[in-house]
């Protein structure tokens, strides 16, 4: 097998070696059909069960209670921050959206092009940092909805708790955190996420969507931007990402085999716990987030010059530790450690890091 390094991207990002395994052998032939998965009918009976499979196991993980729709849409989160608001945002009405990094930013402005939007929170005067407290929410109770980034991957920053938002709908954008702990999925009206974080490769957008929500859907909307076209066909109206759905699925499998969405929190706060114990033993690391608003799942931090951060992406990469460089946009460093990143691979980096600050310090 050829040699694997430690892949620290963002996204697309690193996948349990167990569901790449198994998807090595079932590629030219999914056992008893004679092709592979991305060669069968997504209307037969075999990929009926490969999706209704990954749909279970998404409700079991999550504990998603029966007035709630799972749907594997295509168009990345990104589709979504027009989705949400065309169908949701009436003409007459405006949504609430808290900011707390460069996604939500991207949502609101996306949002803005269908209708009246309320700032209810920025967290950009301090760089990003943090997460707001309720006292800091400028809420309008009679708001269509409120939206929320539960993890920002560029900045690393990520709410451990919901906000309270009272009876307004509470949407989130919870693509790089989603199935890394436990969350209570009915303080939601809508949940998305990108795959290619947690879930499998790119190409799948998961939507969990309340019921009564789509209520508000108005008509006349263009058919497959209409939520409702894909509840009534089941995410089935046209040719979804079938190799996309069946890897969500094994990744469903090993979940339960880790212990769920409990065993893997316990996992990924021991991982990013090494981490940040390097990051904060020392001067020469200063972490980017507040450590109340630390995510587990992108660890951002900058080293004394811009300089010595270009020599420790390139030195690490050498050393197999690929994917460091933070985002273009605010540079530094980020180890995204996603719940299929191992232990050993943050092992290795806090070594490399120990070293580096020796020579370099």
């Amino acid at each position: 097998m050829t040699e694997r390094i430690f892949n620290f991207s963002a996204g697309p990002a690193v996948l349990p070696l167990p569901v790449l395994e198994e998807a090595q052998r079932e590629l030219l032939s999914l056992p008893g059909v004679g092709m592979s998965v991305m060669e069968i009918s997504h209307r037969s009976k075999t990929f009926d069960e490969i999706i209704g499979g990954a749909e279970a196991g998404l409700r079991e993980l999550l504990n998603i209670p029966g007035n709630y729709h799972v749907l594997f849409l295509q168009g990345g989160a990104s589709l979504q921050f027009s989705m949400i608001p065309m169908n949701f945002l009436p003409a007459d009405g405006s949504a609430d959206y808290v900011l707390t990094g460069s996604w939500g930013k991207k949502a609101l402005q996306e949002a803005k092009k269908s209708g009246a939007v309320n700032v209810a929170a920025t967290m950009a005067d301090g760089g990003f940092t943090r997460v707001p407290g309720n006292d800091e929410l400028k809420l309008d109770p009679n708001a269509a909805y409120v939206h929320i980034t539960t993890n920002e991957t560029i900045e690393g920053v990520e709410w451990k708790t919901e906000p309270e938002v009272g009876g307004v709908p509470l949407i989130a954008d919870a693509s790089s955190d989603i199935l890394s702990h436990p969350i209570p999925i009915e303080k939601y009206a809508l949940v998305y996420a990108g795959a290619q974080k947690n879930m499998g490769p790119s190409g799948v957008t998961l939507v969990i969507v309340r019921d009564d929500l789509l209520q508000q859907t108005p008509d006349g909307l263009h058919t497959m931007l209409d939520y409702r076209t894909h509840v009534e066909n089941k995410s089935l109206y046209n040719t979804p990402n079938t190799w996309g759905i069946y890897i969500i699925n094994l990744v469903c499998k090993w979940l339960r085999d880790k212990g769920g969405l409990e065993g893997m929190q316990r996992e990924n706060e021991a991982k990013a716990g090494l981490l940040y114990d390097a990051i904060d033993a020392t001067g020469f690391y200063r972490g980017h987030a507040d450590p109340d608003s630390r995510s587990l799942m992108n660890v951002t931090f900058r080293l004394p010059s811009e300089d010595l951060e270009k020599k420790f992406t390139a030195e690490a990469t050498a050393q197999k530790l690929d994917g460091l460089k933070g985002h273009r946009s605010v540079g530094g460093i980020r180890a995204s450690i996603y719940n299929a990143f191992p232990r050993e691979g943050v092992e290795a980096l806090v070594s490399f890091m120990k070293e580096f600050e020796r020579t370099n310090g």
